[in-house]
């Protein structure tokens, strides 16, 4: 979940790296540091705090190194403070990490014994003083890099440097993401591609097991494996993201702007999709005749991507009545889950590396489902391990509350629901032709949101001092009052609880007091009255009913606030019943005074468990 980043080449290495870790800082913010070679040797600065904190500290003018490392924190062992940021160093041996080494205890005890002083609380800081070791029993810093990670337990990428290596990098890939940047006579790595845009689009992506040598004009892939020592193959990409999709362009937040880059990244996800379902089906490696023998679906995924594939169950039962079971990622494997014959396996995770998603849809394969994954980044952990992948066209997203990669999910999860109802025979070619037209309708109606949400700030400023959230769905509307929730609760620190509106009585009804905001989203569906008669008995106890509904004129009187949205097909008005709560959300912290880009305690991929 930190972010690492290093380089080697013809610049000077601090820019570069400074720039790497302020595009990386959404994967932890606690504390920061780097390390550089030149003339004076190993040079390392590191602080408590962002990279802002970090620049103050450098030398002015910057110290002139060609070759460098640098790292951004979400702590995990040992609390943010300048001992405990990276790069961590023992000799000459400066070593990143972004993961946890789980065997941390019993090797700092091995070395303590040994007469190894450690200066951090961290788990990081037992790998250089393993490569200490090696390298002092004569062991060259490759072989004891080898001998170091070959104890090591845990998830990990590392970045390493020293003095008896002028001019070369080391990285390490074992469960943790790791990119290379390749560019005109130097080299990149860095955990996310968005760190190296301003520098090139051609990429390799580290293989889980491997280790990668970088010099200025030279890349040697290995793997780690004892025994195995043939070179790994570079498979250069292309990405066609540019710098300017990790820019905020004019926005105060990077929120906010991806919140309206959605009807763009919607548009996107749809358009790269074949026109027929066969085709949708051949890629993704299944015949029709497979698709028509599914018994079952399981959907993995973590956060808001979860709550994509509760729309996503929705969907999919209804056009293609396919059983759909949606699984929280972190518990599938914990269950001894059943997977029947006939089972397909699909995860959903933005970045393609979430250790608890890449977790189960192994659990998945291992017991003989096949495997299809919804994700974001082209090459990712996730893409190379399923059998398929349908990718989501949403750009890099940087705010760490999701916005535009949710939408995005269920755009992808609309369409496959369409093509397996096609397929599957479920609906007729009338019902597929009039479905998918209303599908392209859906970002022109994003867009029309979007255009009048001038008073959800107005909103939002009455809404500061709530102590908490209540948000009620029914039906496909059910997973939107759980992502709303998320919203609010990620950035603006208020708790928020999401609930079917058919058990409120069950329980959350205790907590509403006179004034307590509820939102409720209220589409004119099939449920429509349903939840008429849960407003009002929200009303009857005091609350304050926000809602959000492209049948405002049935909600008058009956709501205190009304954010209206066009109408669409009952299937698809979660993309639009959304973009309201998003912005709710937003401006309630924005009004708070919170971090919106990078809220407190959290990071955007979490790629240890």
């Amino acid at each position: 979940m930190c972010g690492i980043v290093g380089y080697v080449g013809k610049r000077g290495a601090l820019p570069v790296l400074i720039d790497g870790l302020k595009r990386l800082e959404y994967r932890g913010y606690d504390s920061a540091g780097v390390a550089c070679m030149n003339g004076n040797g190993l040079e390392v600065y590191k602080t408590r705090g962002k990279i802002k904190d970090l620049e103050s500290l450098l030398p002015r003018p910057l110290p002139d190194a060609r070759i460098g490392l640098g790292h951004t924190r979400w702590a995990t062992h040992g609390i943010p403070s300048s001992r405990n940021a990276h790069p961590h160093t023992v000799g000459a041996i400066a070593v990143v990490h972004n993961g946890i080494i789980e065997n941390y205890h019993e090797l700092r005890d091995m070395l303590c014994a040994e007469g190894h002083a450690f200066t951090s609380e961290t788990d990081t800081e037992v790998i250089p003083h393993l490569l200490y070791r090696h390298v002092r029993q004569g062991r060259s810093l490759p072989d004891a890099l080898r001998e170091a990670v070959a104890v090591l337990k845990g998830s990990f990428a590392l970045g390493i440097m020293s003095d008896s290596h002028p001019g070369t990098l080391f990285a390490v890939r074992r469960g943790s993401p790791l990119v290379i940047g390749m560019g005109d006579n130097e080299h990149f790595f860095a955990s996310d591609i968005p760190a190296l845009l301003p520098y090139t689009n051609r990429f390799v992506l580290m293989e889980d097991g491997t280790v990668v040598t970088l010099t200025a004009t030279d890349m040697i892939l290995d793997r780690l494996a004892p025994g195995e020592t043939a070179s790994v193959p570079r498979q250069v990409i292309e990405v066609d993201w540019t710098p300017a999709m990790a820019e905020k362009e004019g926005f105060d937040h990077f929120m906010l702007k991806e919140i309206h880059e959605q009807p763009r990244t919607v548009h996107d996800t749809f358009s790269g999709w074949p026109a027929d379902a066969e085709g949708i089906f051949d890629r993704l490696g299944l015949s029709p005749d497979m698709v028509r023998g599914l018994r079952r679906l399981q959907i993995a995924a973590c956060g808001t991507s979860y709550h994509a594939a509760l729309v996503g169950r929705c969907l999919i039962e209804r056009l293609a009545r396919l059983p759909v079971d949606v699984e929280i990622a972190s518990e599938y494997r914990y269950r001894d889950p059943l997977v029947e014959r006939g089972t397909l396996f699909i995860s959903i995770t933005q970045s393609g590396e979430t250790a608890d998603t890449l977790a189960a849809q192994r659990e998945a394969q291992r017991r003989g489902a096949g495997a299809l994954t919804i994700c974001n980044v082209l090459g990712s952990t996730a893409a190379r391990e399923a059998g398929g992948v349908l990718y989501t066209k949403a750009g890099p997203e940087i705010g760490v509350a999701s916005t535009k990669a949710f939408t995005s999910q269920m755009a992808a999860l609309s369409l496959l629901s369409l093509e397996l109802g096609a397929v599957r025979g479920t609906l007729t070619r009338k019902e597929y032709a009039s479905f998918r037209t209303e599908l392209m309708t859906v970002p022109a109606a994003i867009r029309e949101v979007l255009q009048h949400t001038a008073g959800i700030r107005t909103l939002a400023e009455t809404l500061t001092a709530a102590r908490s959230f209540l948000y009620l769905g029914r039906g496909i509307s059910y997973p939107i009052a759980l992502e709303g929730a998320l919203k609010m609760k990620e950035i603006s620190y208020i708790p928020a609880e999401g609930y079917p509106a058919g058990e409120m009585k069950h329980g959350p009804i205790a907590l509403i007091e006179e004034g307590s905001p509820v939102v409720v989203i209220a589409p004119r569906d099939a449920l429509f009255e349903k939840i008429l008669s849960n407003i009002e008995e929200v009303k009857a106890r005091g609350g304050r009913v926000i809602a959000v509904s492209d049948h405002p004129e049935a909600l008058r009187g009956k709501a205190d606030e009304l954010l209206p949205v066009p109408s669409l097909h009952p299937a698809l008005t979660p993309f639009i019943t959304v973009i309201p709560l998003q912005l709710l959300a937003y401006y309630t912290a924005v009004v708070r005074g919170c971090e919106v880009d990078q809220p407190r305690n959290l990071a955007k991929s979490v790629t240890v468990e």
